[in-house]
């Protein structure tokens, strides 16, 4: 078939896996979506310079499966890049994405897709089940549950509770290749930064799937990982980027306040969590200095009109009650026992609590 013939084809949804060291994964991944229920669909395996076996499992499995399967090569530039490498040759209404190490059961793709078309929407989401890699045992089954659409121009707040992942989501197309992208590399929070810009180009509907449909593989340590004081700079300067954004493009007073909330939810509370693991972080100091980035560049954080209690009653949402919580005890300069307490919970009783 001809370049020109293939762009006339009507796909239905182009899942983007980006691959780097994930050889022993990839095949189960790729098997899970060779064996999807939804037709018209392709899948795009983006090799990211990995130096493992990856590239020549994908040119395996592009041989086998031509008409499915299509291979991208690129230079090593992260999860974040090779993401795009693949939405720039997708030709699917819809795009996907699946990690290289996870794998996802037969409906996956069909549940997404219907899900958005049933609702019209520029965003659709199913749940994911923590899956424990050396025992295959099912710790979690999240976002599974049956939700009402959110229209984000109406109720931007509902965002906040929907998890930030990006690969137990499809985003249609054309929304992904108007949004903004953010130019240099990243190296954590990738998912968090993609939402944050496509929920503000889309402004139209997000719908769910009510059932759950992705393995989300958690390794030995993935519980107890850290993050270091670089990567928290890292993360405020690329927010700080897309604050520009949101205001160069005036966004609405409710999108402003959806995005000092979300803020505060992934850097005031995720990642703080994580930053609180690190020996080597004085705890103190960088929760002071969160805190006076918040202020001074999210400043809504405090007052949200999405993070209080009747917000959260009234959205019947558990999510955002923890979060009300979490601010509560921020607000009043206790989250230092609050996270020795978080770290207890996943460490001692390996109960982790996703925010």
């Amino acid at each position: 078939m001809t370049n020109t013939a293939q762009d006339r084809c009507s796909l239905k949804m182009s899942i983007v896996v980006p691959c780097y060291k994930s050889e022993q994964y990839l095949p189960k991944c790729l098997d899970s979506l060779i064996a999807q229920t939804l037709d018209g669909i392709e899948i795009i395996v983006v090799n990211d310079g990995s130096p493992d076996s990856c590239y020549q499992i994908m040119c395996d499995y592009e041989r086998r499966y031509p008409s499915l399967v299509r291979t991208v090569s690129r230079e090593n530039g992260g999860l974040y890049a090779a993401r795009w490498s693949g939405v720039d040759v997708a030709r699917g209404e819809y795009v996907g994405f699946v990690d290289s190490d996870d794998w996802v059961e037969p409906y996956f793709a069909e549940c997404l897709y219907t899900a958005a078309k049933r609702e019209d929407a520029d965003v659709a989401v199913c749940g994911f089940m923590r899956t424990d890699l050396a025992t295959g045992k099912v710790l979690s089954d999240e976002m599974g549950d049956a939700r009402p659409c959110i229209n984000i121009a109406e109720d931007p707040g509902r965002l906040v509770e929907v998890n930030s992942a990006a690969w137990n989501k499809c985003y249609r197309r054309e929304v992904l290749q108007r949004m903004y992208r953010i130019q240099r590399r990243i190296t954590t929070l990738e998912d968090v930064m993609t939402n944050l810009c496509a929920y503000l180009e889309s402004q139209g509907r997000v719908a769910f799937a009510g059932r759950s449909a992705i393995h989300y593989m958690v390794h030995a340590d993935s519980m107890i990982n850290t993050m270091t004081l670089k990567q928290l700079e890292e993360v405020k300067s690329l927010l700080l980027e897309l604050r520009a954004h949101y205001e160069a493009t005036q966004a609405s007073k409710a999108m402003l306040a959806y995005m000092d909330a979300y803020v505060f939810l992934h850097l005031g509370v995720a990642m703080s969590s994580r930053l609180s693991n690190n020996p080597d972080v004085n705890l103190g100091d960088m929760l002071r200095g969160t805190t006076a980035y918040l202020d001074e560049h999210f400043p809504t954080w405090r007052h949200s009109p999405y993070i209080n209690m009747s917000y959260a009653r009234s959205q019947d949402s558990g999510a955002l009650k923890k979060l009300v919580i979490a601010q509560r005890f921020y607000k009043m300069h206790l989250m230092g026992p609050f996270l020795a307490c978080y770290r207890f919970a996943i460490n001692t009783l390996h109960i982790d609590i996703k925010w």
